[in-house]
């Protein structure tokens, strides 16, 4: 009975194993606080900049008409 057991055990255990191969995971993959933080200062920071040259075309397009 235990030999049969162990069998049917191992046996799910690898079919288990090669089906969630196939089915993707819908969590998403973890990102450390400081990369967060770090991806938040980059992303503001190149907003910013996006605006001041924005606001510097739209001041300096006038001047040259």
């Amino acid at each position: 009975m235990n030999r049969k057991k162990k069998i049917n055990q191992t046996l799910k255990a690898k079919a288990k194993k090669a089906n969630s191969k196939f089915h993707s995971n819908g969590k998403a993959k973890y990102i450390a606080k400081a990369d967060r933080v770090a991806t938040d200062v980059g992303e503001q920071s190149t907003t910013a900049v996006e605006s001041v040259i924005k606001e510097q075309a739209n001041t300096a397009a006038p001047l040259e008409q």
